[in-house]
């Protein structure tokens, strides 16, 4: 027979199963927005920020005499476990609910003040002797908690995203490499442009992605001013005495990231551009990746009737009705998670914008849009990465001779032959169907040896060694 705890709250008393460390406001939450069906333990960063910060306010709350030591030392313990990952199935509340973040700030709370009241040798629901508001919450309030584990989860993905992007820039440029010398048809507004070689296009898209290292990490120090101690509204109500610059020094000692208070609390509880700013970052990142994820696709086109110049590692059949066919999975998935990125930046903006007077009730759906945006690139660049350009292998054949059947190469002779010379032959290539090569031996526009000079792969792509 499962045991029950009566736990209360102003609403009224409810039945608590005894295997839960959650209490009241948990089991209301949960009641309250069955939403998404995805509860906050899903990002078990956003867990682990919030009991960091718990865990900070019992420390600052002890050194001030603001907390009973053995009651701090119970709330620290409880928190360091849920630090190492424990009791992550009892964070159950929708990631997206009404109250901005209340519940997921009560979930903590009732978690950690259970587990604290077990550590001291009692059993969970007697909060005479551990209270989750009057101890585990004390010196706090949900609209400084909230943010602040906002921001420090973001970060700590922000890191993750980073180690992902250095790895797909790494792939790039050792295919770089290994296609120095494989020429073919560089393209504006997908016509015929000039030569180019397959190793510099593969280059030009890991500057682009070293690039995108650089904007992420100077700009998620946005992330790093927190207002704890602000409490509800910024005034700092509640809070003792030197208790907000002492919790930001344990936060930050305690998570390891140079955590600083923001400048004006009244305007950081209600002002959410930090995360416009860094959501506007990953829409960067998504929007360039879907573009080389765009070349990837149009360059293995075919396989007989595309552009061919490329082959993408073969990861699963295409179709169920047309045998044989093998479709840019990769590519394809990434482009739907930029798609979602981008969409996740629309919903964060509108969300940052509805902010009401002293508070914004919204970021909720800013925390879980930012969250995902995150996550999916991390594992997108990931899969992009390994499932996809590690296991590139061009067709060098297909691609020269895509190249010396251009009329494109003209544009190599103008220093030689000018402007007027080289549209003759580029419309008698047209004219005809001739090659250009074929055009200049037949007119003798240019010595045999000349010709041969000025089409090898290096002249016509100007690879710099």
């Amino acid at each position: 027979m499962e045991e029950y705890r009566i736990e209360h709250d102003f609403l009224g008393k409810m039945q608590i199963s005894n295997s839960k460390y959650y209490g009241v406001q948990t089991t209301r939450a949960m009641e309250n927005f069955p939403i998404s069906s995805v509860p906050i333990s899903t990002f078990p960063n956003f867990v682990k920020a919030l009991a960091f910060i718990k865990k900070a306010a019992a420390e600052a709350n002890r050194d001030l005499g603001a907390l009973d030591p053995q009651v701090a030392d119970a709330i620290i313990k409880a928190s360091d476990e849920i630090i190492n990952g424990s009791l992550l199935d009892q964070f159950p509340v929708d990631v997206i609910q009404g109250g901005a973040g209340t519940s997921s700030n009560m979930n903590a709370n009732e978690v950690i003040c259970n587990r604290a009241l077990e550590i001291a040798g009692h059993q969970k629901g007697e909060y005479e002797f551990i209270h989750p508001n009057n101890d585990v919450n004390k010196s706090q309030s949900t609209n400084d908690v909230y943010p602040t584990a906002i921001k420090i989860t973001a970060y700590l993905q922000s890191m993750d995203l980073e180690k992902e992007l250095i790895h797909l820039k790494e792939a790039l440029e050792a295919k770089g490499e290994e296609f120095k010398d494989v020429l073919k048809m560089g393209r504006t507004q997908l016509q015929d442009a000039v030569p180019m070689s397959l190793g510099q296009e593969f280059h030009a898209w890991a500057q682009s992605v070293g690039e995108d290292v650089w904007l992420l990490r100077s700009s998620r120090n946005v992330l790093l001013r927190i207002s704890m101690g602000a409490t509800a509204i910024g005034t700092g109500i509640l809070a003792p005495e030197g208790y907000s610059k002492l919790v930001t020094e344990y936060l930050s000692n305690d998570t390891g990231l140079p955590l600083a208070r923001s400048e004006n609390f009244i305007e950081s509880t209600q002002d959410c551009s930090c995360y416009v700013q860094y959501s506007g970052v990953l829409k960067c990142i998504a929007s360039k990746l879907s573009k080389i994820c765009n070349d990837l696709r149009l360059l293995s086109s075919g396989p007989r009737t595309g552009i061919n110049e490329i082959n993408l590692p073969p990861r699963q059949p295409g179709s169920s009705i047309m045998p044989g066919k093998v479709n840019p999975v990769i590519p394809e998935v990434v482009n739907q998670v930029a798609f979602e990125v981008i969409g996740n930046d629309v919903t964060i903006t509108m969300a940052a914008e509805a902010g009401q007077l002293e508070l914004n009730a919204m970021e909720p759906v800013i925390a879980y849009s930012l969250f995902c945006s995150s996550n999916h690139l991390s594992h997108a660049i990931r899969t992009l990465a390994d499932n996809c350009i590690k296991g590139i292998t061009a067709n060098k054949e297909r691609s020269r001779a895509m190249v010396e059947g251009s009329i494109g190469i003209v544009t190599i002779l103008m220093p030689i032959l000018g402007y007027e010379k080289c549209s003759e032959i580029a419309r008698t290539a047209l004219e005809t169907g001739k090659s250009v090569k074929q055009i200049l031996h037949e007119k003798k526009l240019l010595d045999d040896s000349e010709i041969e000079e000025v089409m090898k792969t290096e002249n016509m792509a100007r690879i710099i060694r």
